[in-house]
C-alpha cells in the first residue's frame, strides 16, 4: 500500500532552517505527483508547496521566496527546505501525493517556530 514517511520536524528559533523529508513507497514515484501541506491549530490544512507539471513549482504567497520543494526520484523521497523560518510557519507538515485521482497523506512532522 501507499505509505509516506516525513521527517525533520522540530523547535526552531525565528529565522532559523528546517529541512523536511518524506520519503514514499508502495507507489511508482512521480515527484509532479508530490507536495507539502500544513495545519495549524484551529486552521484547514494548506497547500505550501507543490509541483504543478513537469519541473514547475508553486508555493503559498507566505512562505514564497523562503521555502524550496525538491525531490529525488531514485530515492523516491521529496524535501521541503524551509529557511527564515517565522512563528506563524508553526503547524503540522504533511506530504502528499496524488496518485490517480487518490490523495494520499503521511502522518505529519510538527513544526514549531518560537520568537
Amino acid at each position: 500500500q501507499v505509505q509516506l514517511v516525513e521527517s525533520g520536524g522540530g523547535l526552531v528559533q525565528a529565522g532559523g532552517s528546517l529541512r523536511l523529508s518524506c520519503v514514499a513507497s508502495g507507489i511508482i514515484f512521480n515527484i509532479n505527483t508530490m507536495g507539502w501541506y500544513r495545519q495549524a491549530p484551529g486552521k484547514q490544512r494548506e497547500l505550501v508547496a507543490g509541483f504543478s507539471g513537469v519541473s514547475n513549482t508553486n508555493y503559498a504567497d507566505s512562505v514564497q521566496g523562503r521555502f524550496t520543494i525538491s525531490g529525488d526520484n531514485s530515492k523516491k523521497t521529496v524535501y521541503l527546505q524551509m529557511n527564515n523560518l517565522k512563528p506563524e510557519d508553526t503547524a503540522v507538515y504533511y506530504c502528499s501525493a496524488l496518485i490517480y485521482g487518490a490523495r494520499y497523506w503521511g502522518q505529519g512532522t510538527q513544526v514549531t517556530v518560537s520568537s
